[in-house]
């Protein structure tokens, strides 16, 4: 299954709008609590979810089971939905969305409390969970994040050894000098792109924002920065990056011919040197590893190739959140199945993440960033909204693949211009979209 989730981790460019739409009622405000004692609560819910491979597979039926055994008079059924984005931005025209929900990237921020629950005060379940400035408004929190995934970079370590390449690149110059050598040495594509499937040139690559300059708040800043892309800038070191290796000749021949799925069978056979992606991928990876009958451990994980005053810095970032329906008339049910799923399930482990339950230890495939000393940093959100709003307006889409597709065609010159040109067109529509939302 491809992931694509993380996509909503940086920027939502889409607002949703079905505010005041007919058929919905006015929100009660109430907030979601789940009950002292498990036997006080009863209900059945619909549990809305993108991870339709886990409802074929019988992986979230169990995890319902094990649930009823300590909410006995509690039934949870899952609803997978492959077009999970479009299918559940129609169905917020009305009621009808489930009890509990991923919030879906379109909802903007100010409008969570006329779809959802508000779950607690910010400041106080904060200090329990990580990734609440998220879905925070007005000090309250209104959804859980199913789990969290750092930036970096996965690679086959086999293939860079024999290429001799055994110590991680503080820099994107020494990145390209080792993608050089394990060409010269083995043969094998350096970076796969992914340019195809598009959404590995989005996300994945917008998530290191904050890894250049280990800085928390770097997302926040492109709410009032003027030129994101002006030398040096987190955006400018990330691209020009990906320009470099698409110039140098270290990516797949044809982009336009790549395919995410066999992308993760092409780096655990050894035939892929690296991508960029989130520790998330990892456990696809090895998964994949396995299936093809090479070593699991043959699949590496390291930061960005950039320091700050000589350390790694690589950002924390949520996945999809989940939250309660603000017209589900099982509040209490919806909320014990969020506190469980969150701290009972095991969900986030079992796919190598970041849980959202601070008191939770870091997955394994993490386990590099800790002994080599690389500083997490969790990405703050206070600025989301604000980002969102100029990103929209430029139509440039930090987030989505078109703008980095370009920065790959104009490398392979399959487009007219140069790097510095379309940064300078960038900065410009930056602008002009951050004036004309602040006159």
């Amino acid at each position: 299954m491809g992931r694509k989730t993380l996509a909503c981790a940086l920027v939502v460019t889409v607002a949703l709008a079905v505010a005041g739409c007919g058929g919905v009622g006015a929100p009660s405000g109430e907030t979601a609590t789940a009950p002292s004692d498990p036997n006080d609560v009863s209900g059945h819910l619909t549990v809305l979810t993108h991870r339709t491979d886990l409802v074929q597979n019988g992986v979230l039926k169990r995890y319902a089971a094990e649930f009823h055994q300590t909410y006995p008079k509690v039934e949870v059924e899952f609803e997978g939905i492959t077009d999970y984005e479009g299918e559940v931005r129609i169905r917020m025209n009305t009621e009808d969305y489930g009890d509990v929900l991923m919030i879906p990237s379109s909802i903007a921020k100010d409008n969570y409390p006329k779809f959802l629950a508000p779950l607690g005060s910010t400041a106080a379940m904060s200090k329990q969970y990580r990734f609440t400035g998220r879905s925070d408004v007005g000090g309250k929190t209104y959804g859980i994040a199913t789990f969290g995934s750092a930036n970096g970079v996965a690679y086959n370590k086999t293939v860079w050894k024999k290429a001799g390449v055994t110590e991680w690149p503080t820099s994107p110059a020494e990145f390209i000098a080792a993608l050089r050598t394990v060409k010269a040495r083995t043969g094998v594509v350096p970076y796969y792109t992914n340019f195809k499937d598009g959404w590995p040139l989005g996300t994945p690559w917008s998530n290191s924002v904050g890894s250049v300059s280990c800085s928390a708040r770097a997302g926040d800043a492109l709410a009032t920065s003027a030129r994101p892309w002006s030398p040096g800038s987190d955006l400018s070191v990330i691209d020009a990056l990906l320009y470099d290796i698409v110039r140098g000749g270290l990516a797949e021949k044809d982009p336009t011919t790549t395919n995410w799925e066999n992308s993760k069978n092409l780096l655990a056979k050894g035939q892929v040197g690296s991508m960029v992606l989130g520790s998330w991928a990892v456990s696809q990876l090895r998964d994949a590893a396995e299936q093809a009958g090479t070593n699991p451990d043959d699949i590496g994980f390291m930061p960005f190739p950039a320091q700050k005053d000589g350390k790694f810095c690589a950002m924390l970032l949520s996945d999809y959140q989940q939250a309660v329906n603000v017209h589900s008339p099982h509040k209490e049910a919806a909320r014990a199945w969020l506190d469980w799923f969150t701290e009972k399930s095991g969900y986030a482990q079992s796919q190598g993440a970041v849980s959202a339950l601070r008191s939770a230890p870091l997955p394994s495939n993490l386990q590099p960033y800790v002994d080599n000393d690389v500083k997490l940093v969790e990405r703050s959100e206070a600025r989301t909204a604000g980002v969102n709003a100029v990103d929209d307006a430029s139509e440039i889409g930090l987030a989505k693949p078109d703008y980095r597709q370009k920065i790959v065609d104009l490398a392979r010159g399959a487009q007219p211009g140069d790097l510095r040109g379309y940064f300078a067109e960038l900065d410009r529509r930056w602008a002009e979209a951050s004036r004309s939302i602040r006159p």
